[in-house]
């Protein structure tokens, strides 16, 4: 581990700006004896004042960036540290279970320093987000609040499976190979680890060395006792401190960052929420798809503002609504009072065909009413894992050039046999979908266990196909996560598949279009239709899907219309809808009263 650096009052910044004073690579010391580096970045003042903590696993660097000199200029003491087992810092790396310990001793540490005045707020996405709640699930009395971007809450449905019991193989892989590599193992071909079989020697294809953690996530496929004793979301009841959470409608976490907030809210915990048309990056681009300026705001505005009023006691300048979302079609931003929308309508679209609903030329339909007939009419296709539907596009990480993410058009996709597609007539209106989405599907299978996959696509006058959110559902956990259930061959049987969130308009002389298949890979690993346990599976098997909507097995995609009406623009803002007011600066929560400033009166 390198050596602490002495401290230097450097003026760092422009003229006039004070002077700031940086520490590299200063061992904090652990409760086991392991010593984590961090860099410390505070103004060059005699008081003590709070910190803002940002704990990572991506290297913290040598020197101040722009966006840690911003918070040292404007008063906070900044520590930046490498996580256990990363960079600078010793001990051995375990995703999974160090992060609550080691947050806790790092906060305790930073209020025992002569510049601390004991108060700390957490920031940074992605891991850096996740360490924030493990961080909070220690219950530091010097944690006062934290601002985690794209990070969920859940390790199962977030990290490694997802809601349907599917593995989010592609992303995660990639980031193993991207960040777990043994020494002098060069950067292996995504498209050759992503198909390893069985998924056990993947981690070995993509790094080099067998993994302990991947081993263990594949011994857990099930939501387990493993898995709960790692989620946040099992544990929010621990979480007691104000929580503003950032994530984006083509993020793989979204789903995650919505549900933690709503279950926050509803123990009257003091919480906000913004979500944006963004990826894992919020940064980078989309290839074919612009949301405009507006879709990126200045966020450093809002941090300033959440660790103002929590760590200092001061007020903002404006109130806010508590939900923050950016509506797609209409590409504005809009606030709301709470998750999910009370006003949005569940409205059933179902599916109906004459039986040829296969690729984007077939006769499939999504109708208001369904078809009042006895006739049994279903849609087969063949599912073949070793030629599965590819991923274009959403919620998946982290590498634009290797697995693209965000809205892509699916009519490539569209054209395959083994993808049923069904869509609306042209929408003579704009209908606006805001919240969960829900697909209920009655189908049988020839294999024990197979998957099912659904999309939910915005159809553009000129034939775009722009995914919006997707999902999938593992046969064998139609029931339950915890206690899988294989099928019987031939037996209709009813599923329902979780698609993910998403606020779109889809604007009149569009249409609301569904792709249902069995793969949507690598975004999900491929089930082989054997019903043997997947990681150690080698071999693979078509299977005959048959999807049934007659009047008996009324399959239908279920989402939230938002009814039109009920809006203002505010002035210089976004779109507000005019309903009561939940104000965090009005909630009976309060900042510390160890605020140098003064605690805030209850209200």
């Amino acid at each position: 581990m390198a050596a602490c650096g002495a401290a230097l009052a450097l003026r760092l910044s422009a003229a006039n700006s004070p002077a700031l004073t940086q520490q590299l690579n200063v061992p904090v010391p652990m409760r086991d004896g392991v010593k984590l580096s961090a860099n410390v970045f505070r103004p060059a003042v005699n008081s003590r004042i709070p910190a803002i903590l940002l704990r990572t696993p991506y290297d913290k660097g040598t020197g101040m960036t722009d966006n840690y000199r911003a918070f040292a200029e404007h008063g906070y003491a900044v520590v930046v540290q490498d996580v256990r087992g990363r960079y600078a810092s010793g001990g051995k790396f375990d995703p999974l279970n160090q992060e609550i310990n080691d947050g806790d001793d790092t906060l305790n540490w930073i209020a025992k320093q002569p510049w601390s005045d004991g108060q700390v707020g957490m920031l940074g996405g992605s891991y850096l987000g996740i360490a924030q709640w493990k961080a909070a699930l220690s219950k530091n009395p010097h944690l006062k609040a934290i601002f985690p971007y794209v990070s969920g809450d859940d390790d199962y449905r977030d990290r490694f499976y997802s809601a349907g019991g599917a593995m989010k193989l592609g992303h995660r892989l990639l980031w193993l190979a991207e960040n777990m590599r043994i020494p002098g193992f060069e950067m292996p071909d995504f498209k050759k680890y992503t198909a390893v079989l069985p998924l056990r020697r993947a981690d070995s294809a993509a790094t080099g060395q067998r993994l302990d953690m991947w081993q263990a996530v594949l011994n857990h496929p099930t939501y387990d006792a493993y898995w709960k004793q790692l989620s946040t979301r099992e544990h929010l009841k621990d979480i007691t401190i104000p929580v503003y959470s950032v994530g984006g409608w083509y993020d793989n976490y979204v789903e995650s960052d919505l549900d933690a907030f709503a279950s926050l809210t509803k123990r009257k915990q003091p919480s906000r929420v913004l979500i944006g048309p963004w990826a894992h990056n919020m940064l980078t681009p989309f290839d074919h798809v612009n949301f405009g300026k507006e879709s990126i705001i200045p966020l450093r505005t809002e941090e300033f503002e959440w660790f103002d009023y929590w760590l200092r006691g001061k007020q903002p300048a404006v109130k806010h609504l508590p939900v923050k979302i950016f509506v797609m079609g209409v590409d504005r931003w809009r606030e709301e009072d709470a998750w999910p929308l009370a006003r949005a309508k569940s409205t059933k679209y179902y599916l109906a065909s004459g039986g040829k609903a296969n690729s984007l030329e077939g006769d499939g339909e999504l109708v208001l009413r369904h078809p009042n007939s006895a006739q049994s009419r279903i849609d087969e296709f063949l599912y073949d894992p070793r030629n599965p539907v590819p991923t274009r596009g959403g919620a998946v990480c982290c590498d634009q050039k290797i697995l693209p993410s965000g809205p892509m058009d699916q009519r490539p996709v569209e054209k395959r046999q083994d993808v049923l597609v069904y869509s609306t007539p042209v929408l003579a209106v704009d209908t606006e979908v805001t919240g969960a989405v829900k697909v209920v599907l009655w189908a049988e299978s020839s294999a024990l266990d197979t998957d099912f996959t659904a999309k939910l696509v915005d159809v553009f006058p000129s034939g775009e196909a722009r995914n919006l959110t997707d999902g999938v559902i593992r046969a064998r956990y139609r029931e339950s996560l915890e206690k899988p259930k294989l099928l019987t061959p031939g037996e209709v049987t009813r599923f329902v598949i979780e698609a993910g969130v998403t606020s779109n308009v889809f604007r009149a002389g569009h249409r609301i279009r569904l792709e249902i298949s069995s793969s949507n890979f690598p975004r999900f690993d491929r089930n082989p239709n054997t019903g043997r346990a997947v990681a150690d599976e080698t071999q693979l098997q078509t299977a005959k899907q048959r999807v049934w909507h007659d009047r008996l097995h009324r399959s239908y995609l279920e989402v939230p219309v938002v009814p039109t009406g009920g809006l203002e623009l505010t002035s210089g803002g976004p779109t507000r809808y005019v309903a009561k007011r939940t104000l965090i600066a009005e909630t009976s929560a309060t900042p510390s009263q160890s605020s140098p400033r003064g605690a805030v009166a209850k209200r």
